[in-house]
């Protein structure tokens, strides 16, 4: 199984504004095994709300979640089957 914090996957939604990077990680997630980790990074401050609110409504861990100069940083573990 992979480590909780070791991304498998990666999107850059830096530059997007809301609604795109949580559309474009709703296709992300849609494609990945149960389990695997999805690292998301992006400039809209929208995400800080959007992103926890799209793991918690779907079923899925957000395992990291963290600011870092001007972009958000997150850890996403798809919901097991």
């Amino acid at each position: 199984m992979t480590d909780q914090r070791e991304a498998t996957h990666h999107l850059d939604a830096t530059g997007l504004l809301c609604p795109e990077p949580v559309m474009l990680l709703h296709n992300k997630v849609r494609d990945m095994q149960p389990g695997d980790v999805l690292e998301v990074i992006a400039t809209d401050p929208s995400t800080e709300r959007d992103i926890p609110r799209f793991c918690q409504f779907l079923g899925h861990t957000l395992v990291l979640h963290e600011k870092r100069d001007d972009d958000f940083r997150y850890l996403i573990r798809k919901k097991e089957a």
